[in-house]
């Protein structure tokens, strides 16, 4: 589950404002901000955190991650819920 993206760039709100691309097919085509994202432990994670800041890279936990029988990813924006799987 991600609840605790970054804010969408500028970009992103512009090109989805001028095509009309529904929010849901946004997070499947672009990477909305997010340049790159490291699943790692709670504590992995704060090292990392503090890495990347030290070299100018905002960072921060964005999700979690659930045991479940199905294979999917939730996202929770300012613009809807979005699920996508198998």
């Amino acid at each position: 589950v991600k609840d605790n993206m970054f804010p969408v760039p500028p970009l992103f709100r512009a090109i989805q404002e001028e095509s009309a691309t529904p929010w849901k097919e946004m997070y499947t085509v672009f990477n909305m901000g997010h340049r790159m994202e490291i699943y790692a432990s709670e504590e992995a994670a704060q090292g990392l955190i503090e890495v990347s800041r030290k070299y100018g890279i905002d960072a921060q936990i964005i999700g979690r991650v659930y045991e479940s029988a199905e294979t999917e990813v939730t996202i929770k924006s300012q613009y809807g819920e979005f699920s996508y799987g198998k």
